[in-house]
Parts: structure tokens; C-alpha cells; sequence
């Protein structure tokens, strides 16, 4: 009897290298970057968040096509869209994630400064998402966001083209972190290595919050309002986040693993 099996097979890739301009493929390289590395640091839920990065000079934006894991993310399988989320480039074929447009899309065109927005549902994040208290300044990570973090009422899956006027809204003109409540966590950059440090003390401070409760104490000691100010400020000034020195760090850390995420 013949084998009934099905036969798996990975996704055809071809190359855009030569198909696109430097500056695309250089964001297009960092894109995957994010991608691959949200998989080491187990920020992915299947197939279903999503990475965006601004097309520079254009209306276009990049996001992972509906279907691949994150670690299977190169440049070339990014999909690239317009403003009206259509496909205008597609190596993959698989499409997009609707979803992922509707929230994506609407900070891209709500704040045009911001080139990358980073969206997850990690378990911690999502945890703090639906606590009353929100994120509590009790660590110098939280301390990356403080006063400028927003939320973000629940409201369904987003999948209804309205809910983009209360997400701007919600968002504000400044802010560079929001929780989603019930949800998840949201994180925005000049650029990719910007977004994505911003989401990595988002939600190492989710996971402090959650491991320091997990105690069963309820004495937790808050920063004091001033000294949280003043630690959000430092890490503004000389001497705070550096994350241009960070995201170099991190994409050598994929270049020593052998993961080939330029192609």
C-alpha cells in the first residue's frame, strides 16, 4: 500500500536583493532580524502577531506573511502593502493577516515618525494587560516607559476598521509603549532596533511584575514618582539606552548562530 502521508515542505523563497532599493532592503534585513529574534526570546504566539516597518519614501509598509513562523522570517518574505492594506508584494504568496493590518496600519498613518511597531501576546504581557493596576513602577525597566506608557480598552479581535480612531486616540501623539488590555503589549521605534529595545523592557518589566506577585506578597515597593521621572530621564540622557550598540549586539548574536535571515 502506497504512503498515505503528507509531505510537508517548507514555503518557496526567492530573493527581492536585487528587485528593491538599498534603504528597502536594509529595513527589510532588520525586519527579519526582529523576527528571528522574537523567536529566541519566545515572544511569538504561532503565526499570529506581527512586526511592521515603514518602506522608507514610500506609503508601503512591511509585515510577515499569514502563516510562517517567526523563525522562518528572511527579507524576502516580508510582504510589502499600502495604506488600504493591499498586497503589492508577495514572494510567499500566503497574504496577510488582516488583523495585523488594522493595528498596524493605524499607527503607521496615525504617527508618521514612527518606522517600526512591534505587537505581541507574551504570557507576561498579556498578564500585566489584564491586571486593573496596569505596570507598576517597581523596577528600573519600567522605568523605560514611565509616563509615557498608554492603554487601550479591549474591544474584540481588531478586526472592524473603526476601532483605528480610538486606538490613535488611545496611543496619544508621544507615547512609544502601549499595553492593549486583555491583549497584549505594543512598541514603536524611529526604527527597528529602536522598537525593538522598547519592547524588550516592556516586557521584561511585565515578566518582573508578574515573578515579583507570583510571591504571594502584596508589599511590593513602588518607586516614588520623582525618582521614577528622574530614572525615566536618565535613560533619555547620555549614558541611558543605547540601542544602537544593542541591536548591533543582537544581530551578531543571529550571525553567530548561523541564522541566514539577509536573503
Amino acid at each position: 500500500m502506497a504512503d498515505q502521508t503528507p509531505r510537508l515542505r517548507a514555503v518557496a523563497q526567492g530573493s527581492l536583493r536585487e528587485r528593491v532599493s538599498e534603504e528597502e532592503w536594509q529595513v527589510r534585513c532588520d525586519l527579519a532580524a526582529a523576527y528571528q529574534l522574537a523567536a529566541h526570546f519566545r515572544w511569538t504566539d504561532l503565526i499570529y502577531t506581527h512586526f511592521t516597518a515603514r518602506v522608507p519614501g514610500s506609503e508601503y509598509m512591511l509585515i510577515n506573511p499569514y502563516g510562517l513562523m517567526f523563525d522562518e522570517i528572511t527579507a524576502s518574505s516580508l510582504v510589502k502593502i499600502d495604506h488600504a492594506g493591499n498586497v503589492i508584494e508577495d514572494e510567499t504568496g500566503l497574504g496577510i493577516n488582516y488583523a495585523g493590518f488594522v493595528i498596524h496600519g493605524c499607527v503607521h498613518q496615525a504617527r508618521p515618525e514612527v518606522n517600526c511597531v512591534i505587537h505581541t501576546h507574551t504570557r507576561a504581557g498579556v498578564a500585566v494587560s489584564a491586571q486593573a493596576c496596569g505596570l507598576l513602577p517597581i523596577s528600573q525597566h519600567s522605568l523605560r516607559h514611565y509616563g509615557i506608557l498608554t492603554y487601550h480598552d479591549y474591544e474584540g479581535i481588531a478586526l472592524e476598521l473603526d476601532e483605528r480612531e480610538r486606538l490613535a486616540r488611545d496611543l496619544g501623539p508621544t507615547s512609544n509603549a502601549m499595553i492593549l488590555r486583555n491583549h497584549g503589549l505594543l512598541a514603536l521605534g524611529s526604527s527597528v532596533g529602536d522598537a525593538f529595545e522598547t519592547m524588550y523592557y516592556l516586557d521584561t518589566s511585565c515578566q518582573i511584575q508578574i515573578d515579583a506577585m507570583a510571591s504571594g506578597r502584596v508589599d511590593l515597593t513602588l518607586i516614588p514618582e520623582d525618582v521614577a521621572r528622574k530614572g525615566y530621564e536618565q535613560f533619555l540622557g547620555d549614558g541611558g539606552a543605547e540601542n544602537i550598540k544593542a541591536w548591533a549586539a543582537l544581530t551578531r548574536m543571529l550571525d553567530r548562530k548561523g541564522i541566514d535571515y539577509r536573503r
